[in-house]
């Protein structure tokens, strides 16, 4: 319900990333949103993904496994061509498959092996879904203006109105009566939130090359890291979520910003504990959303997908929490690489 006075938006990063703990897997993921052809032509997408071990005994490590896709989207979010390196059998039968769920459900389908054997390249693949609806708010941020204003000179006023009722409860912050959705929220100024940089100077190591590019961009970055305690039985988790666009000033702007710190038993892997922390959200209500994650304690690691999409759908969520939340999945994969 909206309140006589709407707390405002959360803006701070937790950026640079840590340096790498000892004897620990780190998997970091960016995709990169571009227009080569400029604002009126298709976007371009250029995921990454790493996996990267560090030895007991700190310091420089290995790379254990890497990939990348290069992908062409129309802006309404067909993918019109995509390669990458390796590329997973069936990959061109995404050509022709628009950006959403549906793409999650028909990658889910036709490379389930992608899933099963914890291949990074699935996790920016994933990703595209997310990527192809939050990278159309980089023109607004490049040009520094309201960007619902921007939407009310692009569309038809019924075109704008079908567009904000929609949006109704698609999200713990977009709840009906949330200042998102009364217009109570003052002009976002989202990106007016420093992103810094998810590379750490002091660990040059700590992130994979990122894709740099001219002009406006939009970048989601994650970062998992994994630590097996022996001892308490526990698989140790720090993760990171955070969406970010490029200033024409210089500089990024962050969007969305989440951290999460968890534990999960190492023989089982149920989840035993959940810390989301909110760091750079839209709207003061976002933050309401994190009380729900707990519902997921108790469930596999193995099942955090599905876990996810059961408990915590649309307003009794936050999408970009729920996107945080479903790459811990990736957590068993690399875990694993610590297995004695």
């Amino acid at each position: 319900m909206a309140t006589a006075t709407v707390p405002p938006p959360l803006r701070n990063t937790a950026n640079p990333a840590p340096p790498r703990a000892a004897n620990s897997v780190r998997r970091t993921m960016s995709i990169d949103v571009s227009w080569p052809d400029g604002e009126t032509g298709g976007r371009l997408f250029v995921g990454r993904c790493r996996d990267y071990r560090t030895p007991q005994q700190g310091g420089p490590g290995t790379v254990l496994d890497e990939a990348e896709f290069n992908a062409r989207l129309n802006e309404d979010k067909t993918i019109t061509a995509i390669t990458a390196t390796p590329a997973p059998a069936k990959l061109d039968q995404l050509v022709g498959v628009r950006g959403g769920n549906h793409l999650r459900l028909f990658i889910k389908e036709t490379m389930p092996e992608l899933i099963s054997e914890g291949a990074p390249i699935y996790l920016p693949l994933d990703d595209i879904s997310g990527t192809s609806l939050v990278s159309a708010m980089s023109w607004a941020h490049w040009h520094e203006i309201d960007w619902a204003e921007r939407m009310r000179t692009t569309f038809k006023p019924e075109e704008m109105q079908k567009l904000m009722a929609d949006r109704v409860n698609v999200c713990w912050g977009l709840a009906e009566g949330n200042s998102g959705i009364t217009g109570e929220a003052a002009r976002d100024g989202i990106a007016q939130a420093e992103a810094g940089d998810v590379r750490n100077p002091a660990d040059p190591e700590g992130w994979h090359a990122l894709y740099e590019n001219e002009g406006p961009g939009f970048r989601r970055a994650r970062r998992i890291e994994v630590q097996r305690d022996d001892a308490a039985g526990l698989i140790r988790i720090d993760a990171a979520f955070q969406d970010s666009v490029k200033r024409k000033s210089g500089g990024r702007g962050a969007i969305h910003e989440y951290n999460l710190k968890a534990t999960a038993d190492l023989a089982t892997g149920k989840l035993l504990t959940l810390e989301p922390e909110a760091r750079i959200l839209p709207f003061g209500e976002c933050p309401g959303a994190i009380h729900n994650t707990q519902r997921l304690i108790g469930r596999t690691l193995g099942e955090i997908r599905e876990a996810v999409l059961e408990q915590l759908r649309g307003p009794q969520g936050c999408t970009h929490l729920n996107d945080a939340l479903r790459a811990l999945a990736e957590v068993p994969k690399l875990a694993g690489y610590l297995a004695a």
